[in-house]
Order: structure tokens, then sequence, then C-alpha cells
């Protein structure tokens, strides 16, 4: 290991990537299977065309081995996908303190497909044609559930914890049964309760979601010990809250509110400013607070309604544009203290935290073009699912292990001279150093020699990579 010094970063992402890999294990049955998972990790990072299986397996040099054993690592029950999310849920709770907020969110996406009788696909509305006229086009529905990392310098990062399907009832039969999304968030946020109670039963949870999942039902649904908070729709109706000794018959609600586009024209009272650091800036948003209120149909759920005015605001240095942001409300769950129900978070902290939402964006963007997430080709009914669960969860934990090495706003200087160190590393700097120390090292370089003959078999090769990695590591 003449090409890994000591100490260096390139070395000690390797450790935290293979102890990431290693705390996985548990999820898998048998030794073999989780070293051809572990190449196969790798060859996704190596892998500069589609991301199939057959060219992942043509990247790792198995040309003339039989492909089945790798495929029936997604076919069958090779691994847990559930046991997967559970030592990765465990691994990012190391970072973050008792008494802090464990931070999470929620987000449909879609997975294009082609095929018409692929297990879990469906006509849905296509994000690819323009606003005026919309259209649609064949995909599977995940709901992406993440945890986002601590704010540092206005920075976080969305990490995925799991990829629920949502496929609608007329999808393609598949192993999943059909459901709405906001049932899987739902599903996703309770489960994340469950493994928290298990450690921490007192720490609380922040919950970050789009306007998609403001629905009754998932008011209705919300944990305990979770506080949503979720865009609402600008003409939402809403009430006071009526607590249940005043409440009289049929009379469940206050008066009727005024609704959120309305507090938005009306900036005369009652607003609030906050100064928050976003993304190495500093922003001076005007909020206002009303509440507590609900919602029709879940009189027992009160809420507090956030209005946040819009901003205009210039970019750039030499081609100076004007942008603009539009105004924004937001639903957060209520605290009841000293028998008054209050917002359970401080507004600057919320509002911060908020704006953060967009990291899961930024993420299903690095999933799809990077790692290609969902362009494994699996026809089973169980790997159609199983193969895109996987995709993500390698994306999770090269991230993660890039978070623990260098945090968020550290790491490599870019390529070339004349760049300056950026505020915070860019995904493309962490596949170019998983890549670069990988190359580098002699015994993964030699057992990626496309030499044709004495060909190893798939089982000497996997163990000749394993050990290279190992070694990488250790170093």
């Amino acid at each position: 290991m003449s090409s890994i010094t000591e100490g260096s970063s390139g070395s000690l992402l390797m450790k935290e990537f293979l102890e990431l890999v290693m705390a996985h294990r548990p999820a898998f049955r048998q030794e073999r299977c989780f070293r051809r998972m572990v190449t196969l990790t790798l060859a996704m990072v190596f892998c500069f065309g589609r991301h199939t299986v057959t060219q992942l397996l043509l990247t790792l040099g198995l040309v003339d081995t039989d492909w089945s054993a790798m495929y029936r690592l997604f076919s069958r029950a090779r691994f847990d996908m559930l046991i997967l999310a559970r030592c990765l849920f465990r691994e990012t709770v190391a970072h973050v303190e008792e008494d802090e907020l464990y931070v999470v969110g929620t987000d449909g996406t879609q997975i294009p497909r082609s095929s018409h009788r692929l297990p879990g696909t469906s006509w849905l509305r296509s994000p690819r044609t323009p606003a005026f006229k919309t259209g649609i086009h064949r995909a599977q529905r995940f709901v992406h559930g993440c945890w986002f990392t601590s704010m540092e310098n206005g920075y976080s990062r969305a990490i995925p914890l799991r990829f629920l399907p949502a496929f609608p009832a007329k999808a393609a039969k598949a192993a999943a049964a059909p459901c709405k999304e906001w049932e899987a968030a739902v599903e996703y946020v309770t489960w994340v309760r469950q493994e928290l109670d298990v450690l921490r039963p007192k720490q609380t949870i922040l919950w970050l979601a789009d306007g998609s999942y403001d629905t009754v039902d998932l008011w209705n649904a919300m944990p305990e010990r979770v506080i949503g908070a979720i865009r609402t729709a600008k003409n939402r109706v809403l009430h006071g809250y009526l607590p249940p000794e005043e409440r009289r018959g049929n009379h469940k609600y206050g008066e009727r509110m005024p609704k959120p586009e309305e507090w938005i024209q009306d900036w005369r009272k009652g607003t609030h400013v906050a100064n928050i650091l976003v993304r190495g800036v500093t922003r001076s948003l005007r909020y206002r607070i009303v509440g507590p209120v609900v919602r029709k149909g879940a009189p027992d759920v009160p809420l507090f309604l956030v209005v946040v005015n819009g901003q205009t605001y210039q970019k750039g240095k030499v081609r100076i544009r004007t942008k603009q942001r539009r105004p924004a409300a937001y639903l957060v769950s209520a605290q009841c203290q000293n028998g008054e129900w209050v917002l359970p978070l401080a507004p600057a902290l919320l509002l911060a935290w908020l704006w953060q939402r967009w990291e899961m964006e930024v993420a299903h963007r690095e999933m799809k073009s990077s790692l290609g997430v969902g362009e494994q080709q699996c026809w089973n009914r169980r790997s159609a699912i199983v193969s895109v669960q996987w995709s993500v969860w390698v994306y999770a934990i090269l991230v993660l292990a890039g978070y623990r090495t260098w945090h968020l706003s550290t790491g490599p200087l870019p390529a070339g001279g004349w760049s300056q160190r950026p505020r915070r590393w860019s995904f493309n700097t962490l596949w170019r150093a998983y890549r670069t120390e990988l190359w580098n090292v002699p015994p993964y370089r030699a057992s990626w020699t496309p030499t044709m003959a004495n060909w190893p078999d798939q089982a000497t090769r996997i163990d000749i990579l394993w050990n290279a990695v190992g070694g990488a590591a250790r170093a």
C-alpha cells in the first residue's frame, strides 16, 4: 500500500466505507452473497455506462463466468432490505445527539420505465413535459425516506434510509401491495419512530414533506413524538382549534380562518423577521405564525400555520440575474405545554430546516444521473423492486462514508490548480475520491487487468477484490 499513506483522506474514506459495509453484514444469510454484493457496490462506482447488472459484471471483468448467482441476489431472498435499512439507521443515530432533533423527510419520485409489463409500472404524470401541457409516461413510483445530517454553515445532506414502493392500484402486479404516497410516508415515519424508541425513546423527530402529503388521513395517522412540517396549499381551508370541553354536538371546529393566501397578501402587521444561514449565505425571511388551527376532518390534531413571504434577489457576479422566490405556507404540528398549544420549535430553526428539504431533490438527481438508480434490468416481481432499493442503499453508504470522513464543509480540493476550495464537497468529488484511491491500490488494480488467459473463476476473483478493498481500508 505504498500509494496510500497513513492518515490520508483517501485512506480514511476507504476505512469508513468498509466499516459501513461490515455493519450491514447481518442482512445477508451467507458470506459469499455478502462478498458478491460488495463487489457489485464497487462496480456501481467504476461503471461509466448504464448501470445494468450486466454492465456491472462486465466492469468487474466477469465476462466468461456464470452470471446467474449475481442475478439471484435480487430475485431470491439472499438478503433482507429491512435489516439493511435498520443497520443504516443505527449508523446515522451516532451522528445525532440525544437532545437534538432527528430530522427526516419524505418525497415521492419516479423511476421511468419503457415496459408495460414490468412489475410495479403504471401510467403516471410525466415530469419531463411542460407545465402548460402535461403528459403521462410509464414509471414506477417510490417514496424516498431520508435522514438529514446536522446543518453545518447552512448546508445539509439527505441520506436515504428507505425507498418504499407506492404503486397505484392499476400498476402491474409486483411483490409489494398497492398503496398511496401518504400511506408509504406514514409507514416510513412510523418505522423510524419505532426504531428510535429502541435506542432513544425521548428523542423528537422532525418530519419534512412537500404539499402532496398534506392530507387529512396523514395528519390523523401522525405518530407520537413526531413534529410534522408539511407544505400546504395557499387556498387551504382551516378552522380555529376548539378544545373538547367546548364542543357541543357536531360542533367540533372553531370559526373559519382566513386562507393562507389571504395572510400572504396582508403583511402590514403580525409579521416577524428571522435571519437564517442557508448554504453559507444569511437570508432575511419575513414570516407569520397563525394558530392553533385544524383541518376539516381532523379536529383533534391542532396545527400551526407558518406563512413565509416571497423574496426577490440577485444572482451572479458578471451576469447579474434577478430571481424571485414565491411565498409559501406550511402546517406544523402543535405541542401542548402547560395546557396551551404552542409551536414546538423556534421559528428560526424551523425555517432553516424547511429550507433544507430541497436536498432530497438534489439526492434524486445524483441517484439517477450518477449511480443509475433504476437502470438494473430485473424483471422478477421481487427483483424489480429490490434492485432499485439496493441501488439507493449503495448511494446512501457511499455518501455517509464521505460525510464521516469530511463532514460537510471540508474535503479534498477540486481537480485543477485554478479551482478554489468549495463551500462543501460535491458528489463528483466523492465519486472521484473513491475511484482514485481504489485504483491506486496495486492488488486492486492487478485484479482488474483484463487478461483473457488463465482467467480466474468467479469465487476466486471476488476474493481477490475483497482482499484488495480490505487492504486499502486497513492501510
